[in-house]
């Protein structure tokens, strides 16, 4: 029987075609990225726990750049403000994708994994707090467990073979989105001390200048790539700075200049970029490829590959200190907070608001998913490296004892959650690969699978 043979209102269903395969390919990508941030972050804390440790701290520490410009900063902090800004440019890509041609358009779909991905947020922030309730240096850290690595996520995936279900897959996919989406809301609001409102005006220049220019000129982007380096990305340059001297965390800036970024374009103009545009980027059924799909699949390389990795790599590594001084920062109130909300704050968080939402709605999980299927996403959401370790940057600082702590806790509790994952979803990949045999099955034969062309999405 298919997953759609039912008339009941479900939960966690299979979506449309088209956006299986678009997750497909996303998640595909980032299971690269996830394992070279993997090998980033142990390379980085063999180094800082090895006799060679001062030169890694060293290394971290040494300031480049423009001191005329306020730009003399430390390669850790370049990596912070400066590589993550092209990871926050895809999130921005993501967030609009999804609003315009994903789940979060259709507010039927969109509640679930806001829904989750709240209650993701408020329990582990709230362990967190009360476990530093009495203290407000260590209490700035509130947000740090609240993030989910959606690149180290699907690469234990790949690690253990799963063969998750196309609809965990969008759940999982879409609630690191709009879990991205709150982290950088918690970052401009909350991690924001004081705003240069001279600056800030001058970043709405260029960015509306990119904004007009990718907007207005879309197809000539498209068609001609080499442009958008020459001409797009000194603007875009331009905003960054200008942010980082407002004293926003300048990353903010790629995020909304990512949202800015057109998805489809108009059928005329879709048919003179596609004479001359590469195959390899593809539209989302009525739309054609847009900006978005272009930069995300010129930009995703260059930050999985590179960005992300160099910033794990300079916020990973934590000097331990041997056995002693490890249990001394687990012991911490950050570190417990951290290991805590992540590891069982944020499945907690996302399974109860979404059984709570499956009761007030009186709907049910697709038949081809349990509740133990979502208690395993919720593990993998809780792994929670990337923002968490930049948020703990944010809230402590790279060198101070706080930050030390929480490195700690980001990288124990990612470990656990990961290992809590794989427990609860390898016995269920004999159920997967028959799910699986569905999701394949094309009975009509018109090309697409039925248990996408059922009618019921």
């Amino acid at each position: 029987m298919s997953p759609h043979s039912s008339s009941k209102r479900t939960v966690l269903s299979y979506g449309s075609y088209d956006e299986h395969r678009r997750i497909g390919k996303i998640l595909r990508k980032e299971t690269t990225g996830g394992i070279a941030l993997m090998i980033a972050a142990l390379i980085a804390i063999i180094w800082a726990n090895s006799p060679w440790a001062s030169y890694y701290l060293q290394l971290r520490d040494t300031e480049i750049g423009i001191d005329a410009l306020h730009l003399h900063l430390s390669v850790g902090h370049w990596a912070a403000d400066g590589l993550l800004a092209l990871f926050f440019f895809l999130v921005g890509l993501e967030l609009k994708q999804e609003f315009v041609i994903g789940d979060l358009r259709s507010p039927a779909r969109a509640v679930v994994p806001i829904v989750a991905a709240i209650g993701g947020v408020i329990v582990p922030a709230t362990i967190f707090a009360i476990l530093n309730w009495t203290d407000p240096t260590t209490f700035q850290g509130w947000a740090i467990p609240t993030a989910t690595d959606i690149a180290f996520a699907v690469a234990v995936l790949a690690i253990i073979g799963s063969h998750l279900p196309s609809p965990l897959r969008l759940f999982l996919l879409t609630l690191a989105v709009v879990d991205d989406l709150i982290a950088i809301t918690i970052i401009a609001v909350f991690y924001t001390t004081e705003v240069n409102v001279s600056y800030l005006a001058l970043f709405l220049i260029p960015a509306a200048i990119f904004g007009f220019l990718v907007q207005r000129f879309h197809v000539f982007w498209v068609k001609h790539r080499w442009a958008s380096w020459l001409i797009l990305f000194p603007i875009a340059l331009c905003a960054w700075y200008f942010l980082h001297e407002a004293g926003i965390h300048a990353t903010i800036a790629g995020v909304i200049l990512g949202f800015l970024v057109p998805v489809s374009l108009d059928s005329q103009r879709a048919q003179q970029a596609l004479t001359t545009y590469r195959p390899s980027v593809q539209g989302h059924g009525d739309h054609e490829p847009g900006l978005t799909s272009m930069f995300e699949h010129g930009i995703r390389p260059l930050s999985s590959a590179v960005a992300v990795p160099l910033f794990a790599f300079f916020s990973a590594g934590v000097t331990v200190g041997g056995w002693d001084g490890l249990l001394e920062s687990v012991s911490s109130p950050v570190a417990l907070g951290i290991i805590i909300g992540l590891v069982f704050g944020k499945p907690l968080g996302i399974v109860l608001s979404t059984f709570i939402l499956t009761k007030v709605t009186r709907a049910s999980l697709d038949d081809a998913i349990t509740w133990v299927d979502t208690i395993g996403v919720g593990f993998l959401a809780g792994i929670g490296f990337t923002v968490s370790l930049l948020i703990g940057e944010l809230s402590y600082g790279l060198g101070d004892t706080n930050n030390d702590s929480a490195k700690v806790g980001i990288l124990l509790a990612s470990v656990f959650a990961a290992l809590l994952a794989i427990a609860i979803l390898t016995p269920r990949n004999t159920h997967y690969r028959q799910v699986e045999n569905k999701e394949t099955a094309d009975e009509d034969h018109n090309g697409i699978p039925d248990v996408f062309d059922s009618g019921r999405i």
